[in-house]
Order: C-alpha cells, then sequence, then structure tokens
C-alpha cells in the first residue's frame, strides 16, 4: 500500500517490488473515494481494467538500458489537432512554459534518475513542430546539455523536421534541384542518411523516413542500399532499427492517419524481406502514430514491430527496453515532474475524447 498526503488533482505512483509473472489488482482512493477514470467513453476503455500482469525479466545480467521516445514537437504550440483547427486541440495554461518545453525537461530529467539508469536515449522523430531554425537550433543546443549527439542520444528525422518551403525555412541549406531548404539537417543530420551505431555489441540502426512532401514515409534507394549492405555484412549481430514511419500493413490499416501515413508499401516490402535475411534484428522501433501498440510483421519472421507514444501528450512517457543476456524486456514509462503530469492530464481529452483509448495500445 502506497499514501501520499500532498493535496494535488495529478498524481504519480509507482510501486515496486512486485513478484514476475504474477497478476495483480489495484485500487486507489482520494479520501475514502475509489478513484475511476475520467474517460467519457467508459464502454472503449481500458483505464477501467485495474488488473495487471506483471513481466518475467529474462535470463541472464542486465547489460543495459534505452529510452525509446519521440515526438516531442518543439515549438508547437496547440496540441492534438490532425488539420487546421480540427480537433480544437489544447493549449498550455496562462503563465506555464510551454508544453514542449515542459514535457522535453520531463523527459531528459526522468531518464537520468537512479531507478531508470537509462545509458541512451532514442528520439526518433519529429523532434520540432516544423523544422524551422530556432526549433531546431534551441533544441540542439538544450540537448548538448544533456548529452553526445551519436553517443549518449540518437535521434532520426520525423515528417515534421523535413525539408521546407517557404520564408520561415530560407536560412537553412537549399536541397539540390529544389526550393526545400533543411534547416533542421543543418542542426542534426542530413536527409535520408542511414546511421549506423556499435553499442557495444548491440548495433543501433536509424533510418530517415520522411518523403520530402507529405506526412507518409519512404526510404531512397541509396538509403535502402546502404541498409541492405549493413545488414548483409553482419546478419547475425543483435540489431535495433528505428525510424519514424510504421512498417507493418496492420499498422496501416489501424492508425487514424489511415494506409498513407505509413512506410511506402514497396519499401515495406523491401524491408521486411531484408529482416527475413538478417536474423540479429530483433526489433524494429517507430512512432508517428502517437500511439503505443506492438503490430505483427507482413511476414513470418521474428521481428517485433514496436510503435511507442508521443513525449508531448498523454500518456505523455517513454519506453524503457532493457536488454540481457538471454534476451530483452520493453515496458512503458509516464513521465513524472508536477508540470508534465498536469500538462498530461489536460490531454487526455484529445482526439474528442478518445485519446486515452487511442494511445495506450
Amino acid at each position: 500500500m502506497h499514501s501520499d498526503a500532498t493535496p494535488t488533482a495529478f498524481h504519480y505512483v509507482e510501486v515496486t517490488g512486485l513478484e514476475p509473472g504474477r497478476r495483480y489488482r489495484l485500487e486507489a482512493r482520494s479520501r475514502g473515494t475509489r478513484a475511476v477514470s475520467g474517460s467519457t467513453m467508459r464502454w472503449w476503455n481500458d483505464e477501467q481494467n485495474h488488473e495487471f500482469h506483471t513481466l518475467t525479466p529474462p535470463p541472464g545480467r542486465l547489460l543495459r538500458t534505452i529510452a525509446l521516445a519521440n515526438d516531442p514537437h518543439f515549438g508547437e504550440e496547440v496540441s492534438g489537432q490532425i488539420v487546421d483547427a480540427l480537433p480544437t486541440g489544447v493549449r498550455q495554461e496562462p503563465g506555464m512554459a510551454p508544453y514542449p518545453v515542459v514535457m522535453l525537461e520531463a523527459l531528459l530529467t526522468d531518464v537520468r534518475e537512479p531507478d531508470r539508469n537509462v545509458d541512451h536515449l532514442v528520439l526518433a522523430g519529429d523532434l520540432t513542430s516544423g523544422g524551422r531554425p530556432s526549433e531546431s537550433r534551441h533544441l540542439r543546443r538544450r540537448l548538448d546539455n544533456w548529452g553526445e549527439l551519436g553517443r549518449d542520444l540518437l535521434v532520426c528525422r520525423g515528417n515534421h523536421d523535413r525539408p521546407r518551403v517557404g520564408a520561415d525555412w530560407q536560412s537553412g541549406p537549399r536541397l539540390p534541384g529544389t526550393a526545400h531548404h533543411d534547416c533542421w539537417g543543418s542542426h542534426f543530420l542530413p536527409r535520408q542518411r542511414l546511421l549506423s551505431y556499435n553499442l557495444d555489441g548491440l548495433r543501433g540502426i536509424g533510418l530517415d523516413t520522411t518523403d520530402l512532401d507529405g506526412s507518409g514515409g519512404r526510404i531512397d534507394a541509396e538509403q535502402m542500399s546502404r541498409l541492405r549492405s549493413v545488414l548483409r555484412d553482419e546478419p547475425g549481430q543483435p540489431t535495433l532499427v528505428f525510424g519514424h514511419h510504421p512498417v507493418t500493413r496492420e499498422s496501416a490499416l489501424s492508425n487514424l492517419g489511415g494506409p498513407g501515413f505509413v512506410l511506402d508499401r514497396h519499401d515495406a516490402a523491401t524491408v521486411h524481406r531484408l529482416y527475413e535475411r538478417s536474423p540479429g534484428v530483433v526489433l524494429h522501433h517507430s512512432r508517428h502514430t502517437h500511439r503505443n501498440r506492438r503490430t505483427r510483421p507482413d511476414i513470418p519472421i521474428p521481428v517485433e514491430f514496436l510503435e511507442v507514444a508521443s513525449i508531448k501528450e498523454y500518456p505523455a512517457g517513454y519506453s524503457l527496453l532493457r536488454l540481457y543476456e538471454g534476451g530483452y524486456m520493453v515496458t512503458f514509462q509516464t513521465t513524472r515532474t508536477a508540470a508534465a503530469r498536469r500538462w498530461s492530464a489536460r490531454t487526455r481529452t484529445q482526439l474528442f475524447g478518445l485519446q486515452s483509448r487511442y494511445s495506450l495500445g
């Protein structure tokens, strides 16, 4: 039992010391009143299920912990809009710091805490709201204060970070043969560039899956050739792949944006075939859909395809990938600062009240 006498409307409780592989039931009360979900969609809401089953860690020593996060949308002012003014979205309360700053600080603080013990942080796309110079510059400065890019911190580009046309982006380098200026790339990574990292035996592969003009995903021929070469050279090396756009057909059919919101079907089929010949690939981490979900591969291959919810809105968290000698385990963690809990609670109302059901997975 845990009890906290601090008056607050935005709670965080973490229970430790539970037995692995066991089912538990939880109950929360405030001044004798039993807590229930605030969702209006009670008939379609997993938050009503107050039971959970603890995971059983793989055998052997814990080797490394990687935090998987995404979609901070640094510079954004309205959360939850899919198109202009629809849905209406949520704005930060007057007098409080911009919510992308609040949530990014909550993430960076959290993963440095001893109980998280994170060795690497992966930020997999949509780091900025629009890839503008000021967004990219200020974000890079803050991340550099946290850790070293390419060692402590691994990133890839999302569709919000893509090169743009217009006066807001003209200070960035222009892409040859186009009118697009890549402000994000000048502070982070070139467009459509694959990067491979050696994390003490674990290979991390970061993909740029962004299209030049649109929210869908693609991998150009040069980057795909590079992926093919990297996997062919050491097909059995334990490998984590991360890119912004989900890959599987199941994700294409189940996300709110529809089939055009994920990786191009031809490129996705090629990625599946490459993984089929690369037994070291065990996990492909995606985001973009702002939800927690594990989808089935399109062909029978032993690769987990994982989507992780956005850090900037409910449930406002990240996943911990814990690597053991005998396997790995993934858990989802919510951020813990008071300001982050307050903002997360406000954004539960997004998507016409469906945010909690859609994002929790």
